[in-house]
């Protein structure tokens, strides 16, 4: 007998209010993604070992583990699984912990599911590199990326980006010396407006640079944006 596979791949859904959680499941379902509900970030961190989805969509203030406690043992376990969070909080400080903790994305409660299956679908685009697009490998200075394989190297050394990072230092190195204001980044990488808040920008820009050390290529320019220079 054959097993139905969803198209668009499994979505993980870790929310402890049953409305929330049926509604993101009936939009996602409606869009093609298989999905599974978990109530509590033990149970969610659980299922994401065991299931392996394309895409984490974890409350923040979850029973038993915090969303930004799963997602931290994710990255620590080396599963760079796309993350969203969802948050009852519009709070810049816990939007900032959550994406320093290797986050993708943030929505705040109360959100469109619409908007949600948009933010999951183009964070997968992404992930899959744009259709005729240039996939040739980008280096700049000691940094190296290959928009195929998505992988990173700084002076030779592995570097592992959550998809956001990846893409974020994959547009700035597309165009070396090219100055990207915050809001085009924004557009650009993720795909929305700057009502949403260039301070993300900031924060991921600060965590490629960590884990690029030595070897970092983005260049401040004050009151402009970023750019990527040798």
């Amino acid at each position: 007998m054959s097993v139905d596979v969803p198209p668009r791949g499994l979505v993980l859904v870790v929310e402890d209010e049953p409305a929330i959680a049926d509604l993101v499941r009936l939009y996602l379902a409606r869009d093609g993604f298989g999905v599974h509900v978990e109530r509590d970030g033990t149970a969610g961190l659980a299922a994401a070992r065991r299931l392996r989805p394309v895409v984490c969509v974890l409350d923040i203030a979850l029973p038993g583990l915090a969303g930004t406690e799963v997602c931290r043992q994710l990255r620590e376990a080396g599963d760079w699984t796309p993350v969203i969070f969802l948050t009852a909080r519009d709070d810049e400080v816990d939007r900032v912990v959550g994406l320093e903790l290797g986050a993708d994305d943030y929505v705040t409660k109360p959100f469109s599911p619409r908007e949600l299956v948009a933010r999951v679908r183009a964070l997968l685009r992404r992930a899959a590199g744009p259709p005729g697009g240039d996939d040739r490998p980008r280096i700049v200075g000691a940094v190296s990326l290959d928009p195929t394989r998505r992988t990173v190297l700084a002076d030779g050394v592995p570097v592992h980006l959550t998809s956001t990072e990846f893409d974020l230092l994959a547009h700035l190195m597309a165009r070396p010396g090219r100055v990207f204001t915050r809001e085009e980044l924004l557009a650009a990488v993720w795909g929305y407006a700057a009502h949403s808040g260039t301070r993300t920008v900031d924060v991921h820009v600060a965590q490629v640079r960590a884990k690029l050390g030595g070897a970092g290529v983005i260049r401040t320019h004050r009151g402009v944006g970023y750019s990527a220079d040798a």
